[in-house]
């Protein structure tokens, strides 16, 4: 079987799998045109329809589903014996594409770059930034991190730091001039800096506990953002109270900087994880990525 021929049969394994050119060809890397052209190459070569298209959908015909039946153990089988030889290299190489929010993109991949290229030179790590939640597997990305209550039951997880606690924060400058609010309630008499969340395009409203008891509070106020960063700008420079992850805002609540308020209401939730999906074979750069993860920790 010549080159070309295989990689028309992953191509078209690969569209069968995500049920979409445009996911199937974000999970190969090329571009769905590209992709459409290669299954229009195999198909003529086989002389028979293997794909039923419509706008919204793909669906395999009755020789696609006999040719995916034959070749998937196939391409399984040459998958494996790919990744027992890559196994087999005292140092793992290939690349290694992460989803990532930018809050943990710079609190927890970052610190790790340098260190992870040091003792791994031969694996290509790509971060893309992303705070709305990802399809990784349609995004051909090999791993995500997201809070743990986000991930789906199918995915493995593997802990990137300690559990998350909620901080309503602001500039000392702000309650001397605003007094402090004593009750979640009382949030409705100050200028609240609101977040909006960007997949849903709704606010955040702020989610309190107190005595086992969970609630939720929608709060007003002179600003709306979706970025991290900005959010923090605006409270340091006494713009109003923030609500953001306690680790986020501690450098300041240190430095005095910022100042913490309802600190008793403040609910904890599971922190950061990698996860990816769960398959007999993990690639070695991601296993490598794994393993120095778990080296890293206490």
């Amino acid at each position: 079987m010549r080159g070309s021929e295989f990689a028309e049969l992953t191509a078209f394994a690969a569209v069968a799998e995500h049920k979409s050119f445009s996911r199937a060809a974000a999970h190969l890397r090329v571009s769905p045109s590209a992709l459409s052209q290669t299954i229009r190459q195999l198909e003529e070569r086989l002389g028979a329809r293997l794909l039923n298209r419509t706008t919204r959908s793909v669906a395999l015909s009755k020789a696609g589903e006999r040719l995916l039946a034959r070749i998937v153990p196939a391409i399984s089988d040459l998958d494996g014996a790919v990744a027992e030889v890559l196994e087999m290299r005292d140092t793992p190489s290939g690349s290694l594409r992460i989803n990532a929010p930018r809050l943990a993109a710079v609190q927890f991949l970052g610190p790790l770059l340098s260190s992870f290229h040091a003792a791994y030179p031969d694996i290509i790590v790509e971060v893309q930034v992303e705070d709305a939640m990802a399809d990784i597997v349609a995004g051909g990305f090999d791993a995500g991190v997201r809070l743990g209550e986000s991930l789906a039951k199918d995915m493995v997880a593997v802990r990137l730091g300690r559990d998350q606690e909620m901080a309503a924060v602001g500039s000392p400058e702000y309650f001397a001039r605003y007094g402090v609010p004593r009750t979640p309630k009382e949030l409705h008499a100050h200028q609240c800096l609101n977040w909006r969340w960007t997949a849903e395009g709704s606010l955040y409203r702020w989610e309190f506990v107190k005595r086992g008891k969970e609630f939720e509070v929608a709060v007003e106020g002179p600003l709306i953002v979706n970025d991290s960063e900005l959010l923090m700008r605006a409270a340091l420079d006494g713009m109003g109270i923030a609500y953001v992850f306690e680790e986020h805002a501690r450098p300041w609540l240190e430095a005095g900087q910022l100042q913490r308020v309802l600190a008793e209401w403040a609910p904890k939730f599971p922190g950061y994880y990698l996860y990816y999906p769960s398959r007999r074979q993990v690639p070695a750069p991601l296993r490598a990525f794994i393993e120095f993860i778990r080296g890293q920790q206490p």
